[in-house]
């Protein structure tokens, strides 16, 4: 169960109490405050409750009251249901690759559902896995419609899209379907080094660190709520091939990170921040 409302005196008991009324057995729970004075609360907790699948929708019609006697914005994730990902990827495939890995050993609890690509450079090595491969080409006269056979490959049962080095601005019409549910990986330490051959830009720069950025798309390029960041030190003997073998490692465990997180259900969004209870 995620919660986010405004911070008030009893929401944990209330929370807890009615889980227990229900039978439930709470595993774990994480809670946080902005601002005890007129602030913001943010609650994950974890319960055990047997034949959950068939009980949800009446728990979920019983909280509505608690929910609105302290205004809250929430829902209950079934963790029996694995989330459905896509990804979409260009040429570059170094997160593709994690992602892939991560899925075959079990430590990504979730299913690929398909990878889509404006390049077919990856279609056999995707293939293999016995995932779906969709190479749709997108030029600038042709972004539109490309977008919508996107669409229309994905369909309805996709919980996350993955941008694994997409190089391809997504549109607000596209962002609109997904909202809270693209993660993209920025290949540099954002705010610094934005737009094209950030490492090249680093380099000349004579920067010390390195950095990637996995965050939420949302109409504004590259600026939407954070959900996880790394770095790795450098030094004036790295050049920029250097750097980008850096750069890639960086990339691939934040991207990886990120998404953990968002199939487990740990993260909130509250405006462009994200709480991460990891």
């Amino acid at each position: 169960m995620l919660i986010s409302c405004p911070d008030a005196p009893g929401i944990v008991a209330a929370v807890s109490k009615f889980l227990f009324d229900h039978g439930a057995n709470i595993i774990q729970s994480d809670q946080y405050s902005m601002n005890p004075d007129g602030g913001m609360f943010f609650m994950r907790v974890e319960f055990d409750l047997p034949q959950l699948s068939s009980r949800l929708p009446e728990m979920e019609a019983d909280f509505s009251a608690v929910a609105e006697q302290f205004q809250m914005e929430w829902y209950i994730s079934d963790v029996s249901r694995r989330k459905k990902l896509a990804i979409f990827v260009s040429k570059e495939d170094h997160c593709l690759v994690e992602l892939l890995w991560q899925w075959q050993a079990g430590d990504l609890d979730a299913e690929i559902g398909l990878v889509v690509s404006n390049h077919p450079d990856m279609k056999d090595y995707v293939e293999s896995f016995g995932i779906p491969y969709h190479h749709i080409p997108v030029t600038p006269d042709t972004k539109k419609e490309a977008e919508k056979r996107q669409l229309e490959v994905i369909g309805e049962d996709i919980d996350v899209i993955i941008l694994a080095r997409y190089m391809q601005i997504i549109s607000p019409t596209f962002i609109e379907h997904y909202r809270n549910r693209i993660i993209n990986i920025h290949h540099s330490f954002l705010p610094a080094f934005v737009g094209g051959k950030p490492y090249a830009q680093a380099y000349d720069r004579g920067v010390k660190l390195i950095g990637a950025t996995a965050h939420y798309v949302t109409e504004e390029l590259d600026g939407g709520p954070i959900i996880e960041q790394d770095v790795g030190r450098v030094s004036h003997r790295d050049d920029v091939p250097e750097l980008k073998r850096i750069g890639r490692t960086i990339e691939r465990v934040v991207l990886a990170r990120a998404v953990k997180w968002h199939v487990e259900d740990r993260i909130l969004v509250h405006e462009n921040k994200t709480v991460v209870f990891n």
